[in-house]
């Protein structure tokens, strides 16, 4: 029996989540096409989609930086166009790494989520920095936001292309890089939320 792969390219089995807290949110379930349909209308089935779609979903819709929305991203909200830049980063990360890429991105995830967010808390008319722990779920949502950030602003009218920004960013923050932006938001973040306690 041949074993399922995603998009037909991608082995899933053997894939391995290291952090304890990461393990029940990153879904790996071998599929040939990661799509949902928009059917997850669940609470917490995030959890149960595949990553790759989870990355896929993020690179369609991820937002702006900077005060007052300075840079503001134009992405195409179209699930073919966004999946194709994804099936091409993960080509580019097989052959840069010769490893399966998506063990590689489940290690750059791990490696760019933070642990310790900061929130303000209100207190006799004065607002106070407060640590607090960060979900799980939302963990692998500031991971990947923080990696197409990163990717976007390395490709934005310059000659990279995005998957291969995308590629760079993955890669890095799998090796626990500083060159990753996921990686050194994520040291910065737990900086404040240890200062903060």
């Amino acid at each position: 029996m041949t074993s399922i792969k995603i998009f037909g390219l991608f082995d899933a089995e053997g894939l391995t989540v290291s952090d304890k807290g990461l393990q029940k949110y990153i879904s790996f379930e071998p599929r040939l096409m990661v799509k949902s349909k928009g059917r997850n209308r669940v609470k917490f089935t995030r959890a149960k989609t595949n990553i790759v779609e989870r990355l896929i979903n993020e690179l369609s819709v991820p937002g702006h930086r900077g005060k007052k929305h300075k840079i503001m991203t134009r992405v195409s909200g179209k699930y073919t166009q966004q999946a194709k830049v994804v099936i091409e980063t993960l080509k580019i990360i097989l052959t840069k790494t010769k490893q399966n890429p998506i063990q590689i991105l489940i290690n750059a995830i791990q490696n760019g989520s933070p642990r310790d967010e900061v929130t303000a808390i209100e207190y006799g008319g004065a607002r106070y920095p407060q640590a607090v722990d960060c979900a799980p779920s939302r963990r692998v949502s500031l991971a990947f936001r923080n990696m197409i950030h990163g990717a976007q602003d390395k490709s934005f009218n310059k000659k990279k292309k995005l998957s291969e920004a995308l590629a760079d960013e993955i890669i890095a923050a799998s090796n626990d890089s500083n060159e990753s932006t996921a990686v050194s938001k994520r040291i910065e973040i737990e900086k404040q939320a240890d200062s903060a306690r």
